[in-house]
């Protein structure tokens, strides 16, 4: 049985005083949570202060992205070792806003993914078609297109340490979130594509996460549809209260 996973997403909000008091206020409140698991992932400055306060909980901490190099001249870029080195068990990798306002590619997120499960992190890769792409009635094909190019040369056993997200680019951060059941569709396409690259085994194990404009309000809905695993939360993430109401939606 799939176990679900809410992951918070903080994206660039929360200074380090800011995300130590947050957590500081989660934990108490999800200390007894068992039916999911819990994933923050402040920016990279608070990533080790988020540690050292998480040290101890049941919730985990992760990376919003990372480079596929171990060092370099990479200015401004960190790699999976030093998000390890910082407490990280997780890194988001190709998340919509990375692919579209930063340029990234397919091929940039396979070598990320790979660079990320040679660390021992688990990624959270996302996927998703814009607008234009679902109204054009291309989802399924840039799915595959993702798909295949992002974790294309993983074997069966790296591709088992990964989670994805499915992330309809036109629900994100406008309020508009996918129907539970347009959602759970789009859920049954990737685990088809994994069952087909990685064998039925993986196909019905992979966690895929939903993402886009998940709140309190909408994710008992998400939640019923078999297909979705877990949700990757971005707005909703960012006060205590309406996260707590989100890891608690089986209440």
């Amino acid at each position: 049985m799939r176990k679900p996973v809410i992951a918070g997403n903080w994206k660039m909000y929360k200074t380090i005083a800011e995300a130590v008091e947050f957590v500081k206020r989660l934990r108490p409140l999800v200390a007894r949570v068992e039916h999911c698991e819990i994933v923050v992932a402040p920016p990279f400055t608070a990533l080790r202060a988020v540690c050292d306060a998480l040290r101890g909980s049941n919730i985990g901490l992760a990376a919003q992205d990372l480079h596929w190099e171990r060092e370099g001249p990479y200015t401004g870029d960190v790699s999976a070792s030093m998000i390890r080195e910082a407490g990280c068990t997780y890194v988001i990798i190709g998340h919509s806003e990375r692919r579209h306002g930063h340029g990234e590619t397919d091929a940039m997120v396979n070598r990320k993914v790979k660079a990320a499960v040679a660390e021992g992190l688990t990624p959270i890769v996302c996927v998703g078609e814009t607008l234009a792409e679902r109204e054009a009635g291309k989802t399924l094909e840039v799915l595959a297109r993702q798909f295949e190019g992002g974790l294309a040369g993983l074997t069966a056993q790296e591709f088992s340490r990964i989670m994805m997200a499915y992330e309809p680019v036109w629900a994100i951060g406008t309020g508009r979130t996918a129907t539970p059941q347009l959602a759970a569709e789009s859920h049954g396409e990737l685990r088809r594509l994994v069952s087909l690259r990685f064998g039925e085994a993986a196909g019905k194990q992979v966690r895929i996460l939903y993402g886009g404009s998940v709140k309190p309000e909408n994710i008992g809905g998400l939640m019923a549809e078999e297909q979705i695993d877990g949700a990757l939360v971005g707005g909703a993430s960012l006060a205590v209260d309406s996260f707590t109401a989100i890891v608690n939606y089986r209440l």
